[in-house]
């Protein structure tokens, strides 16, 4: 994660931020897992797989479902080292996912509250590749606990994602947070193919755990480069089901945030969005739209462009660039006791106290966690996965496919994250030349704009969220509860 950021996003590399804004002192970080992937994407040494490559539910079946009987009780937790009380269950563990190559993921899983049994199942998924759903969603942004300044106690989350679902975190690929292989070759050979199979092979497998929700409407959400994970996930659950001719997966929709979704304009979209926001000057701006073409066919660009992403770099290189407005991380030292906390205020300092948190002995035992004993430390973002085998430049025509089969399709941004942000999204959306269907307008809540939506023929939804970064619950908590909330519901954002 990158607080302090030293955004090295010459345009080779585009450094994008694929889960978070805080600097990962622990370990690697963010932006060096960004950059490997796409220098590796500059030397085209990666592998552009087809968007239509799906996982055999068949062939899965045959060999890859696992006998689940007991082990949902097992998997219960009891209670976290210093957690608050609290009116729901939750479960933690893992779920093999190969049996032969030892393969197995760690999730969390938050049940709603109130009406469990009549609220939907949904997944999240942080990016990267390589960083963990455990470190950013479940304890910096929707899930129901957040991490105290001390590193040993946590409090509540009062918008926490599981007031309007049963919320399911998934540590994917292997190697990520708690999720391992006794395979080592594994580390090497991870890529989107691999993991969007790998991530359905956990659901069949988590779904004979957890039986009572087969047959529940079931959403995929995350942001980054989870804009990646889930539609490629969502792809392999619509294969399936129509190959078996039954619904084996009850998927209803997905939802992205500031997510990862077309290269060439996510690229450009960045440097837009620098520019009006005053970040860089009108010389650099001009000078990138005059000399660089951010096309995933072009890999040697002019000096001339080059020397304008660098400047454009060094501009805002003392900045967060995952929250243009936040303040940054003074100290990542843990405090003797906890700190005041409110919600609605997000500590840029979150990352540091929930690495000391995961990695303590009896906080990984309450959680189930670690029962291998790993050789390294659990971390938000990996150091074992050491390459990414494929990234296709773009996932537009899954987000097609989905409209095409009536699947519910939100896609969200914050609009003060940099790095991915609300111009790289409407750039990418408009490369679907979608007629609109609700013209943009404000959305409110509590009396004030949330911030703006646009729906497309076809039932695409863009939203923004007004004041949020990267991680948008993170930063606006309240708003992205009404999100979800409305999303889950299949009802308008409020315009009023």
């Amino acid at each position: 994660m990158e607080r302090n950021p030293k955004a090295q996003s010459s345009l080779l590399l585009f450094s994008l931020c694929i889960l978070s804004s805080l600097v990962h002192v622990h370990g690697k970080k963010q932006g060096e897992v960004l950059d490997s992937l796409y220098k590796a994407k500059s030397k085209k040494s990666w592998i552009d797989t087809s968007l239509s490559q799906a996982s055999d539910h068949q062939e899965i079946l045959n060999s890859r479902i696992y006998r689940q009987e007991g082990l949902k009780e097992k998997d219960r937790i009891q209670g976290l080292p210093g957690q608050p009380p609290v009116d729901f269950d939750h479960y933690g563990g893992y779920v093999t996912v190969d049996e032969s190559a030892g393969r197995a993921f760690y999730y969390y899983f938050a049940e709603a509250g109130r009406n469990k049994d009549l609220m939907p199942l949904l997944l999240w998924l942080n990016g990267g590749p390589g960083c963990s759903s455990l470190a950013y969603g479940a304890m910096q942004e929707l899930g129901p606990f957040r991490v105290n300044s001390d590193g040993k106690t946590l409090y509540r989350n009062k918008f926490a994602w599981n007031i309007a679902a049963n919320v399911l975190f998934l540590e994917s690929p292997a190697g990520v947070g708690f999720s391992y292989s006794n395979t080592t070759s594994d580390y090497s050979t991870n890529g989107d193919s691999k993991t969007a199979v790998d991530n359905y092979v956990f659901l069949l497998n988590w779904l004979e755990r957890f039986p009572e929700y087969k047959n529940r409407d079931f959403y995929i959400s995350g942001e980054s480069y989870a804009g990646h994970y889930v539609p490629q996930l969502a792809h392999n659950i619509l294969y399936n089901n129509r190959k078996a001719n039954k619904t084996l997966i009850n998927l209803k929709g997905i939802i992205i945030g500031n997510a990862v979704i077309n290269d060439e304009t996510d690229q450009s979209g960045m440097y837009e969005y620098f520019a009006t926001h005053a970040l860089i000057s009108d010389e650099t701006w001009h000078a990138i739209q005059k000399y660089c073409n951010f096309s995933p066919n072009v890999t040697d660009q002019v000096r001339q462009c080059f020397s304008a992403t660098l400047d454009a770099d060094n501009d805002v290189s003392a900045i967060d660039i995952y929250n243009i407005y936040a303040p940054l991380c003074s100290s990542s030292n843990l405090t003797a006791h906890p700190k005041p906390t409110n919600i609605m205020n997000f500590d840029p300092c979150g990352d540091s106290y929930v690495h000391a948190y995961m990695n303590r002995e009896d906080v990984q035992e309450a959680l189930h966690a670690n029962v291998t004993k790993l050789d390294h430390d659990w971390e938000p973002c990996s150091d074992v996965v050491q390459s990414w085998g494929d990234s296709p430049s773009t996932i537009i025509p899954l987000l097609q496919e989905f409209m095409s089969n009536g699947l519910r399709v939100w896609v969200f941004s914050g609009d003060t994250d940099g790095r991915v942000p609300v111009t790289s999204t409407q750039r990418s959306l408009s490369k679907m030349n979608l007629p609109t269907k609700s013209p943009w307008r404000p959305w409110f809540i509590g009396g004030e704009v949330g911030g703006y939506v646009q729906v497309y023929k076809g039932d695409l939804t863009f939203a923004t969220v007004r004041g949020a970064g990267h991680q948008v619950p993170s930063y606006q908590p309240k708003r992205a509860l009404s999100l979800i909330s409305h999303f889950l519901a299949g009802s308008l954002l409020p315009s009023k």
